[in-house]
């Protein structure tokens, strides 16, 4: 990375950012969205307090000046977001610019060609079992099997190739579901992702005991399909690794147990414009006025975000892995909900809960 681009406290650039498109979901999974917080009437934004996709498509190119060469789109589940294929058409007119989409596929079938015809990058599908009774279980009784894996073959009959699919596991809900997956994807060439059940949001009760370890995994998976390493570089959050007989890759991101925050080069803004210098952060900084103003040149909208960057010393896995684990893990506060021009008087705005994974895309 350039010299010219902003370094924070760390010496970490900014390359990936994460954007929310909604804040809604069609699924209720326990950890992330459980139906006792998010029953049906909840308050979600409204959409004139979303961001826009003008307005979005500003942020990525101011951000792509910064350095920033992938934007993965989130949600809640972006495809709730209407047109999102026309958003990505708007954002592949950024010269080098990687787009990726991680969905539950739920509505994937429908919207696979317009995605893939937009010049889509990268697919990445969220699929916690292939059981059929666990996984309308995890999805909090919304969700099918058969139309996430309708979804998934929509996908490649469209042209998309090596999907990443992301399971988030957890001791004694889904661990059993960990070989099956393998199994159901050798062959496929598609990428399997397992994910240590993380401590975001405050929602999902979280307990260190419920973590099934990366370790434990690989000692599981290793006994059936025998692995191997492969190479990795320092900003990837999954160490990656191949079955020997060449018939899967597969991805394994050890947040709790093996924290990588010193290799993090990633930001994430939530749907209604509040930038998250870390997954784990209980408050943002906020940009949607910035974005919704016209008067303000793009190039100090730029400085503003580089000025935050570079005071970014985020690194909550690691300081959660220095103290002792327990069911009320401390979460850095570090981060103000505050207009980019007021960013000086951080630390004077009232305290909120901490962010949800749904806000901002996990």
């Amino acid at each position: 990375m350039s010299a010219a681009l902003p370094l924070d406290q760390l010496g970490r650039g900014l390359e990936t950012l994460r954007i929310s498109l909604i804040d809604r979901c069609n699924f209720r999974c326990p950890y992330c969205m459980p139906e006792s917080d998010y029953p049906r009437e909840h308050a979600f934004l409204r959409a004139q307090e979303r961001l826009s996709f003008a307005e979005i498509v500003r942020l990525a190119r101011v951000v792509h000046s910064l350095g920033v060469r992938k934007i993965r789109l989130t949600g809640g589940e972006p495809l709730l977001r209407k047109d999102v294929a026309n958003l990505v058409r708007q954002l592949k007119t950024i010269p080098e610019l990687k787009i990726a989409l991680t969905t539950n596929a739920s509505l994937l079938a429908e919207h696979a060609d317009a995605l893939y015809a937009a010049g889509l990058d990268q697919l990445t599908v969220s699929l916690d079992s292939v059981d059929p009774d666990r996984f309308r279980h995890m999805s909090g009784g919304r969700g099918e099997l058969t139309t996430v894996l309708d979804g998934l073959a929509a996908a490649e009959a469209a042209g998309f190739r090596a999907i990443k699919i992301n399971c988030v596991v957890q001791r004694d809900v889904n661990e059993q579901d960990v070989l099956p997956l393998v199994a159901h994807f050798r062959h496929t060439g598609h990428i399997v992702r397992f994910i240590e059940y993380m401590d975001v949001g405050s929602c999902n009760r979280w307990q260190a005991k419920d973590v099934v370890s990366t370790t434990d995994l690989l000692a599981r998976i290793d006994a059936v399909y025998p692995l191997s390493a492969l190479a990795t570089q320092a900003s990837e959050t999954a160490t990656r690794y191949s079955l020997q007989d060449g018939s899967a890759e597969l991805g394994f991101v050890a947040s709790v147990t093996k924290p990588f925050c010193r290799g993090c080069t990633r930001a994430r803004v939530s749907a209604d414009g509040q930038l998250h210098l870390c997954l784990f952060s209980n408050q943002g900084i906020d940009l949607k006025a910035s974005l919704r103003d016209a008067a303000l040149p793009d190039v100090e909208l730029k400085n503003q975000l580089a000025a935050i960057w570079q005071q970014r010393t985020d690194r909550y896995s690691e300081l959660r892995q220095s103290k002792a684990e327990t069911s009320d893990v401390p979460h850095v506060k570090n981060e103000v909900s505050v207009p980019l021009s007021t960013l000086k008087a951080r630390g004077t705005a009232a305290a909120r809960k901490r962010i949800e994974m749904y806000q901002i895309g996990g």
